[in-house]
C-alpha cells in the first residue's frame, strides 16, 4: 500500500472509524465524515499536488486524460481488505480536490436498508419501471444494490445493469448478471441501453439517467415488458416523474406522459436523516402506481399522487409523513427532526397525535 502513497492509509481511518467518506481539499487536512460530522484523517494540510499524486494511481488512462482535458471524473476502485470506494476527482479554484465514498464491504439488503416500511416488493415487479429518486448522497445506489440482490437471490432471469462507474459488485446467483461500465464496456448510458435490448435482459437497471435518449429507451423497454430500474435526482414522488417528462421537449411532454402512465410502476424516493444516536436513517414515501395515479400522470396532475398513496397502502404505498412518523414512534429520529423534513405538517402531527 506505501506503493500508492498515503491514500490507503487515509481510507484505512475512513473504515476504522466507521466513516462514509474521505475529502481531499487544498488548504485542508484529508477530512472524513462520520456519522455526518467532519473530522481530520491526518494533521497534515494538503496541497493540490499532493493530492494530485496521492490519487494518480487510482485514475486509469481514459479518465486521467479527460481529468487533464478539464473535466470531473467519477470512478470506483478496490483495495486488499479495505473493501471497494467511489471517486469524484474535480477542481475547485484551479487546485486538484477528491470525494472518495466507502462503499459497504459486502451487498446491501432490503431488510438492513433499515426503512420504516417494506420496499421488499420493488425486487418482486415482474415488469415496468421503477424509480429511485431522491438528492445526491440519499443512499440511491445502495437501494437498488439491494433490490438487485435481493431479485438475484429469489428470481431466475437475465440482469443487465449499467453503471458510470459499477459500485456495487454482483455474483451471479439465481440470474445471471452482467454489469456494464459506461467507458470500459460501452460509451455511453444510450449505447449500453439499445445494446442491452438485444441481450435478451429481464431487468435492465439503469446507474442514473442523465439524457433524454437514455429517459426515451428505458421507458420503451418498460413498456415491452422488461422490468427497468433507474434513479433520478428529485425531492419527491411527483417530482420524479416531473423530471422524466422535462426532460423532453413541450411539444413531446404530453406523449412522454402517456408513455409514462402505461410503463411506471413504482416510484420511492428517499432522503437520509440524522437519527438520534447520530446514525443516518432512511425516511422515504413509495407510490405503487394503480389506475387512479396512472390517470394523475396522464393529465399532468402531479399534486394528486400524495393522495395516490394514501390509498393504495394494501398495494403497498405510504407517505413520507407515515414513513417519518413510524421512525419517530421507533425512536430512531427525533420529533423535531421529522417536522423539518415533512411535506405535510398537519400530516405528521395528525399521525402522531
Amino acid at each position: 500500500m506505501e506503493d500508492d502513497g498515503p491514500l490507503p492509509g487515509w481510507l484505512a481511518t475512513v473504515r476504522e472509524a466507521g466513516g462514509s467518506d474521505l475529502l481531499l481539499v487544498a488548504g485542508a487536512p484529508p477530512t472524513i465524515r462520520v456519522r455526518g460530522l467532519l473530522q481530520p484523517a491526518a494533521p497534515t494540510v494538503l496541497d493540490s499536488d499532493t493530492i494530485a499524486a496521492s490519487t494518480r494511481a487510482f485514475v486509469p488512462p481514459r479518465l486521467s486524460s479527460a481529468f487533464e482535458g478539464g473535466a470531473a471524473v467519477d470512478l470506483a476502485f478496490s483495495l486488499p481488505a479495505l473493501g471497494r470506494f467511489r471517486m469524484n476527482l474535480h477542481r475547485e479554484r484551479g487546485r486538484v480536490a477528491a470525494a472518495i465514498r466507502a462503499l459497504p464491504t459486502s451487498l446491501p439488503t432490503i431488510q438492513g436498508l433499515g426503512f420504516s416500511h417494506d420496499i421488499s416488493l420493488l425486487a418482486d415487479l415482474p415488469r415496468g419501471l421503477v424509480l429511485v429518486s431522491g438528492p445526491t448522497g440519499s443512499g440511491k445506489t445502495t437501494t437498488v444494490a439491494a433490490i438487485v440482490a435481493e431479485l438475484n437471490r429469489l428470481r431466475d432471469g437475465h440482469v443487465i445493469t449499467i453503471e458510470d462507474p459499477v459500485e456495487f459488485e454482483h455474483a451471479h446467483g439465481r440470474s445471471v448478471v452482467e454489469q456494464i461500465e459506461i467507458g470500459v464496456d460501452a460509451e455511453s448510458f444510450p449505447v449500453a441501453l439499445r445494446s442491452a435490448l438485444r441481450q435478451a435482459p429481464d431487468v435492465i437497471v439503469i446507474g442514473e439517467m442523465r439524457d433524454l435518449e437514455s429517459i426515451r429507451i428505458a421507458v420503451s423497454a418498460a413498456e415491452t415488458g422488461h422490468l427497468v430500474i433507474a434513479t433520478v435526482h428529485a425531492p419527491d414522488v411527483g417530482g420524479a416523474v416531473s423530471r422524466i417528462a422535462d426532460a423532453f421537449p413541450p411539444e413531446r411532454q404530453n406523449t412522454i406522459r402517456q408513455e409514462l402512465a402505461m410503463g411506471l410502476s413504482a416510484v420511492l424516493t428517499q432522503s437520509l436523516l440524522r437519527g438520534v444516536e447520530g446514525q443516518m436513517v432512511p425516511a422515504g414515501e413509495l407510490l405503487v402506481v394503480s389506475y387512479g395515479a396512472r390517470q394523475h400522470i396522464r393529465k399532468n396532475a402531479l399534486q394528486n399522487l400524495h393522495q395516490e398513496m394514501t390509498s393504495t397502502r394494501k398495494l403497498g404505498s405510504f407517505t413520507l409523513e407515515e414513513s417519518l412518523a413510524r421512525l419517530v414512534r421507533s425512536g430512531r429520529i427525533d420529533r423535531a427532526t421529522a417536522s423539518l423534513r415533512a411535506a405535510h405538517a398537519e400530516e405528521l402531527e395528525l399521525l402522531l397525535s
